[in-house]
């Protein structure tokens, strides 16, 4: 037994790694998938595509390490969040598009939900808030709106799951129904204290609880693969995490008030609080870190709708750019003097403001502006809206927080973007040597089950800086351009 697959189901593509017994990165496949926009600020994925994607890059991986199914100890699992699947449990045939965690159309039902008085409760026992950012309202939708959907969920034909769920279905040949505890807390449907799912928010959205799927730890029993899927050896699936939590472990932030920020489509920061569930004051999440042996570790989590989406915006709505990677000369040379903000709120914005209804803006524009200050302006926001974050746990976290942020995703590799985030917070920000902690979390959880990898304490021995950014902007250039951004935020929610 060599190696350990993870796989990385993300929300515009799906990676899947061979790390070796030591967790290094062997070998990988990755292939992006149409993302669906049916209607302004609807956002859905075809189910077929993530499974096929998910089968797809498993076997590419395999082929590019020359690894057979019996050389592969286990499979861990880690996912885009929020994301809702409803299938049918005879055929695995799923009713409707995969509705994406960006996905908006449930604002209303939320507002309606908040303005009956609902909030507080939910926030007490999920951590969440009312907004369409999470499951449940998703769910709901889909009952609502497919014909005969509510009754035959109440008799028991149709299953939901988060794409972990989806995926161990597919990967199990519909043996296993589950997820873990970190993709429940995500659902507005789960209680965070009492670790099972809530009867009363179910009852509230009139969901059948039937349709659920069973909660287990992060490092666990999820089945076996079918025999032919990967060359006629069944692999267990002994690790599942949601994205933010899997890249939480990928980074050792093992210890209450260590933060991790990723930045992939989205921009998620985590702070571990340990056996505390601290209810966020300034509008952030409450919710599960990871849970092994039983133990839950709770974060504060700020979530931000756009990060790389953003370049993923100057490439393909704006023509700016063809690769990613152009964005980081074009921010150099860009004209230091003009003051160009982006708010990227093209799904609304996320934490601490939660407002839905709003969209982006550009202020600051001059005859002079063009595409250098568009991308610098652009890689900025993730700077700005990281800070806003920040800041707002480190209001509600009442013990010391550490003054190091680490960083991972596909944007952590551009230097002028983290230099700027370390100059914006003015703190220091630790890359690590292996920046795919997302799918590295996942292959340790798989691995700590299969009792190849070291315990949590040991694992965070092994972690490897690659470079650290210290601040370098003066404190009062700091502040001036910071007040600039919380400027523009305020008049793109009252337009």
């Amino acid at each position: 037994m060599h190696y350990i697959l993870a796989i990385d189901q993300g929300t515009t593509s799906t990676r899947a790694i061979l790390f070796d017994r030591s967790l290094r990165p062997v070998a990988s496949g990755q292939e992006e998938f149409p993302q669906h926009y049916p209607q302004p600020g609807w956002v859905e994925h075809d189910p077929a595509d993530l499974w096929a994607t998910v089968a797809g890059t498993a076997r590419e991986a395999m082929e590019r390490a020359g690894a057979t199914s019996d050389q592969i100890a286990a499979i861990g699992i880690t996912n885009q969040r929020e994301t809702t699947l409803l299938w049918d449990r005879a055929t695995g045939q799923p009713l409707h598009r995969a509705i994406v965690w960006q996905d908006r159309r449930t604002a209303d039902l939320c507002a309606d939900l908040k303005a009956a008085g609902h909030e507080p409760m939910i926030r007490e026992r999920t951590g969440l808030l009312l907004d369409p950012y999470f499951s449940g309202t998703k769910l709901k939708w889909l009952l609502d709106n497919l014909p005969g959907a509510r009754s035959r969920a109440e008799q028991g034909e149709l299953a939901f799951g988060t794409v972990d769920s989806w995926l161990i279905w597919n990967m199990t040949g519909g043996k296993v129904h589950a997820t873990d505890a970190t993709n429940a807390a995500r659902t507005l449907l789960f209680n965070i204290a009492t670790n099972a799912w809530d009867a009363d928010i179910c009852a509230l959205l009139d969901i059948p609880m039937a349709l659920l799927p069973e909660v287990r730890d992060c490092a666990a029993e999820f089945g076996v693969t079918r025999p032919d899927l990967f060359g006629g050896v069944s692999i267990p699936i002994l690790g599942v995490a949601g994205d933010q939590q899997a890249a939480t472990l990928g980074q050792a932030c093992f210890q209450p008030g260590m933060i991790k920020s990723t930045y992939g489509t989205g921009c998620f920061a985590l702070l571990n609080t340990g056996k505390d569930r601290v209810p966020s004051k300034h509008r952030l999440l409450t919710t599960i870190a990871y849970r092994l042996n039983g133990q839950t570790t709770y974060a504060l989590e700020g979530s931000i709708f756009i990060a790389g989406a953003v370049v993923q915006w100057l490439r393909d709505g704006l023509k700016l750019i063809r690769e990613a990677s152009e964005t980081q000369p074009l921010a150099e040379a860009a004209d230091a003097a003009q003051q160009v903000v982006v708010v990227p709120a093209f799904t609304g914005l996320g934490a601490p403001h939660w407002y839905p209804e709003c969209r982006g803006a550009v202020f600051g524009l001059t005859r002079n502006s063009g595409p250098a200050e568009l991308a610098r302006a652009a890689l900025e926001s993730v700077g700005y809206q990281t800070r806003d974050l920040l800041e707002a746990m480190r209001a509600d976290w009442q013990a010391e927080a550490q003054g190091v942020l680490r960083v991972d995703g596909g944007m952590a590799a551009s230097d002028w973007t983290m230099q700027f985030l370390a100059d914006i917070l003015g703190a220091q920000v630790d890359r690590p040597v292996v920046t795919e902690t997302t799918a590295l979390g996942a292959a340790y959880l798989a691995g700590l089950q299969a009792g190849i990898c070291p315990p949590p304490e040991d694992f965070a021995r092994e972690w490897s800086l690659q470079r650290r950014f210290d601040p370098e902007m003066a404190e009062d250039r700091r502040t001036i351009i910071y007040s600039r951004w919380k400027r523009a935020v305020a008049a793109t929610m009252s337009a």
